[in-house]
C-alpha cells in the first residue's frame, strides 16, 4: 500500500498532489457552508475557458527551448490591438470575434519573430529579458493607445483624445463563444462555445507536436547540441516556437475579452504572464518540458481554487473587503511557489 502511495506521490509530484487535495477540500467546505455550487463550478468552467489558451501559449515557448514566456504582453498587445481595429471597422458578432484574430495575426507573427531573434542573442537569460521586454511593450503601448487615430464612439473618450481604459464588448463580439451552444441545468451552466473552442486549439497544437517541424523544434529545445549535431537549425526553430506563443497569446486574449465582456488596454496586460506561468508550471510541467495535459490540469486547478477559495473564505470569516485580499494571497501565493519551480537554483 506504501509503495502504491509513493508510486502516486511520485508520478502525480507532491506539490501538485497537495494543491489537488487542497482545491477538493475547498469544493466541500463550500457545499457545508451551504455556498452556490452549481454557479461556483459554472465560473470555474468559464475561466477555465477564458484563460486556457493564455496558458497554451507557453507550449510552444518552453518546448523550444525559450523558457516559460514571460514576454507574454507582447502577444496580448497584439490580440488587443486587432480586437479594437475590428471594432473601429464595424465589425460585429463572430464577423468580431474571427476579424480580431485574423488581424492581430499579422501583428503577432512579425512580433513574434522580432522577439525570437532578440532571445537567440540572449541565451540563458531569456526569461530575465522577456520581463522586461513585456513590461516595456505595456508602456510603450499606453503610449500608443492615447494617439492612435481611432474614432469609434465606443471606444474614444467623449472628451479629449485617445482610446478608454476599459472599452465594452456588448455591442460588438462580447460572450460570442460562451453563448455558443451553451448548456443549462439550472443554475450550472456550461460554456460549450468557450470549452470546445480551447480543446480545439489545444487538438491543434497536440497536432503540431507531432509533425516533423513540431518534433524538431521539441529536439531542439530538449538538447540543442544534439539537434545541431543532426543538423537542425536550433535558432530558426526557437523563432517558431516564439511565433507560436505569441500568435497564441494574441488568440487567447480575444478568447478572454469576448468572454470578461471587455478589451482592458494601457496598464492591464502587464501583469498576465505570472498567472500563466503559475498555471502551466502547477499543472505539471518544468522549464524544459511542457505537455497539453499541463495545460489543462494546471489551469483548472489554477482557475479553480481562484474561484471557490474566495466565497469559502468570506463565508468563513466574515471581514469586509476580505475577498480581494484573499485573492492576492491565493494568486501570489501560487505564482511564487511556481516560479521556485523554474529551476533558477541550477
Amino acid at each position: 500500500m506504501s509503495e502504491a502511495i509513493r508510486n502516486i506521490t511520485k508520478k502525480v509530484g507532491v506539490p501538485r498532489l497537495i494543491i489537488s487535495l487542497f482545491f477538493l477540500f475547498l469544493c466541500f467546505s463550500a457545499v457545508s457552508l451551504g455556498l452556490p455550487f452549481a454557479s461556483l463550478s459554472s465560473d470555474t468552467l468559464t475561466r477555465f475557458g477564458m484563460n486556457g489558451i493564455l496558458v497554451l501559449a507557453m507550449v510552444p515557448s518552453i518546448q523550444s527551448g525559450l523558457g516559460p514566456n514571460f514576454g507574454l504582453p507582447l502577444g496580448i498587445i497584439c490580440g488587443i490591438l486587432g480586437s479594437v481595429l475590428a471594432i473601429q471597422f464595424g465589425l460585429v458578432g463572430a464577423a468580431g470575434f474571427w476579424g480580431a484574430i485574423i488581424i492581430s495575426m499579422p501583428f503577432a507573427i512579425a512580433v513574434g519573430i522580432a522577439y525570437g531573434m532578440m532571445l537567440n542573442k540572449i541565451k540563458g537569460s531569456e526569461m530575465l529579458v522577456a520581463t522586461y521586454t513585456g513590461f516595456s511593450i505595456v508602456s510603450f503601448m499606453s503610449i500608443v493607445w492615447v494617439l492612435i487615430p481611432l474614432n469609434h464612439p465606443e471606444m474614444v473618450w467623449p472628451i479629449g483624445r485617445g482610446l478608454r481604459v476599459t472599452i465594452a464588448l456588448d455591442s460588438t463580439f462580447g460572450k460570442i463563444l460562451n453563448q455558443f451552444m451553451m448548456l443549462e441545468f439550472g443554475k450550472f451552466k456550461v460554456p460549450t462555445g468557450l470549452l470546445l473552442f480551447f480543446f480545439v486549439m489545444c487538438v491543434l497544437v497536440w497536432i503540431f507536436n507531432r509533425s516533423r517541424m513540431g518534433i524538431a523544434m521539441k529536439a531542439s529545445g530538449d538538447n540543442p547540441k544534439f539537434a545541431i549535431a543532426s543538423g537542425i537549425d536550433v535558432d530558426f526553430y526557437r523563432i517558431v516556437g516564439s511565433v507560436m506563443s505569441t500568435s497564441l497569446a494574441a488568440i487567447g486574449i480575444v478568447v478572454y475579452a469576448q468572454s470578461y465582456g471587455f478589451v482592458q488596454l494601457y496598464q492591464a496586460p502587464l501583469m498576465m504572464a505570472f498567472p500563466a506561468v503559475a498555471a502551466v508550471l502547477i499543472g505539471g510541467a518544468s522549464a524544459q518540458k511542457a505537455k497539453i495535459s499541463h495545460v489543462i490540469i494546471g489551469t483548472f486547478l489554477f482557475q479553480g481554487l481562484l474561484t471557490v477559495a474566495l466565497p469559502v473564505a468570506n463565508e468563513a470569516i466574515k471581514v469586509g473587503n476580505l475577498s480581494e485580499v484573499l485573492r492576492m494571497i491565493v494568486q501570489n501565493g501560487i505564482i511564487l511557489y511556481a516560479l521556485t519551480k523554474v529551476g533558477g537554483e541550477s
